[in-house]
């Protein structure tokens, strides 16, 4: 009987084939339909700006993390959220990647990421440089989800953003949270400590 290693994960290599499916950024909105990409344009453009403060949380990490996004360009959520993590992802270096993929291209990967049993995108996947998944995160944010608590359901949960432009940057704070988590949790691996003796 062959003994498996201490660490593995049994769908790293279905993970690192979606991520060969998958698009860089520019090509994923070159490839989108202009009136989808005009929207994630317009909103890159108008969006919030990650802080220094920001910029330095993300910065200075020697792992490698592989990002995952299945994304839908007709979505009005992934066209909000996917110049965010964009901006995120360059402000990161070169250590880490991102792909995009339409989740309608691969029925077994949108199977995959089902959320509460429902389709939503974007959903996200950070993998190790062996495509080993680090965490997923998806659909909406905290921030998201206050807001609609307190607009949907009536419940006052939702944090006083003064204008839409703090709510836009509440988000993004929300996902710069969600990458600092992962890009910490690659580094402090144990697992990937050894392999680079540090």
């Amino acid at each position: 009987m062959t003994k498996r290693p201490a660490y593995f994960d049994i769908r790293s290599s279905f993970w690192r084939s979606c991520f060969d499916k998958a698009s860089e950024y520019k090509q994923y909105l070159t490839d989108s339909s202009p009136a989808h990409a005009k929207r994630w344009q317009d909103r890159s453009e108008r969006g919030p700006r990650l802080t220094e403060e920001q910029r330095r949380r993300l910065s200075g990490y020697s792992r490698a993390l592989n990002v995952l996004v299945v994304s839908g360009a007709w979505c009005g959520d992934c066209a909000r959220q996917g110049p965010m993590i964009q901006q995120i992802v360059e402000a990161c270096g070169d250590q880490v990647r991102m792909r995009l993929i339409d989740r309608d291209s691969d029925p077994i990967l949108r199977d995959e990421l089902r959320i509460m049993g429902a389709m939503r995108v974007p959903a996200v996947v950070f993998l190790t440089e062996d495509f080993f998944e680090v965490a997923r995160f998806g659909d909406q944010t905290l921030t998201s989800y206050r807001k609609r608590v307190a607009t949907e359901c009536g419940e006052g949960r939702s944090a006083p953003y003064r204008s839409l432009e703090d709510e836009s940057a509440a988000e993004l704070e929300d996902w710069v949270g969600i990458f600092e988590r992962a890009l910490l949790m690659v580094r402090s691996s144990p697992f990937l400590r050894r392999r680079y003796d540090d």
